[in-house]
């Protein structure tokens, strides 16, 4: 028998805790898995692994109205899939030629954009957007350069020197025929010009069609029966036992996001197989408050 007024024979925590689980009192805590974030790969190995896109800065046609060219490129092949002159930036112009590509070269398994809208926002969880939403939906992970950090899509920006000297000095008059300008150079960059990271071969003698063809439909994603399944509301949070609110984006609502749990209050977010965040219950509880979504471990 131990004497407890004695504090010299007072058991070691370690000892208590051995006499415990002996008896199958103590269970061990979940270890809180880090998620890696997903980079670009900024020297793909074959065709359609990853694909670069941005808007080629605006300028000013004849007609005194910007035209703003959105481009898109293997970046393994050079290939140039299209420039495609619009006059606003925005998700309805650019998702309508994402889709035209899509459908005629297939889908890659990364798409390369800066932060710039309507690719990226650095305010966003994970940098994603609605555009980005879209991406994953039909299986194309969505992946940033740094901010302002350009050259981390080099390949893609000494296209657009290319672009810009060809078909914006001296622009032409009007859209119409300032895309005129823009094919005939998407054209000659893929079919006629040499490039010496080629091996002086073409784009188009290098580039294959992705063998993942682009799904009409988006396909129906069952998350796993250990996650908790939410519908995301119109103010962009996900309702957590009936009365408290975790705050994840507006560009997800009306879609479902599955929660998993990691112990000790802490859960971790996905959009289908994609990694959002985490957040802490505790901090709901204590807070009285709905909470932002986090991508660290808290």
């Amino acid at each position: 028998m131990f004497n407890v007024c004695d504090g010299k024979d007072i058991p070691s925590v370690v000892t208590v805790h051995n006499i415990l689980s002996r008896h199958g009192l103590v269970k061990p805590q979940k270890r809180c898995k880090r998620v890696k974030p997903v980079f670009p790969v900024f020297d793909p190995q074959e065709c359609n692994e990853v694909w670069s896109a941005d808007y080629k800065g605006k300028f000013l046609m004849g007609n005194k109205i910007y035209c703003h060219p959105l481009t898109i490129a293997d970046s393994k092949s050079r290939f140039l899939f299209t420039a495609k002159g619009h006059y606003h930036e925005n998700l309805k112009s650019a998702k309508a030629e994402f889709t035209k590509v899509f459908r005629k070269y297939g889908i890659p398994k990364q798409m390369h954009t800066d932060n710039g809208s309507p690719f990226g926002s650095v305010r966003a969880i994970q940098r994603f957007t609605q555009l980005s939403y879209w991406f994953i939906e039909l299986g194309v992970m969505p992946v940033f350069s740094d901010p302002a950090h350009p050259e981390q899509n080099g390949r893609h920006e000494r296209m657009h020197r290319d672009l810009k000297a060809a078909c914006a000095k001296p622009s032409a008059y009007d859209m119409k025929a300032q895309q005129r300008r823009l094919n005939a150079f998407v054209k000659e960059y893929n079919h006629i010009r040499p490039h010496e990271s080629l091996e002086m071969k073409t784009p188009a003698d290098c580039h294959d069609f992705s063998n993942r063809p682009y799904p009409e439909k988006i396909p129906k994603y069952d998350y796993t029966s250990s996650m908790k399944v939410m519908k995301v509301c119109q103010n962009g949070s996900m309702r957590w036992k009936s009365y408290y609110w975790v705050y994840l984006t507006a560009a997800l609502k009306g879609k479902y996001v599955g929660a998993e749990d990691q112990g000790n209050g802490i859960w971790r977010v996905f959009y289908r197989d994609v990694f959002l965040g985490y957040f802490n219950e505790k901090n709901i509880r204590d807070k009285q408050v709905s909470i932002r979504l986090s991508q660290n471990l808290v």
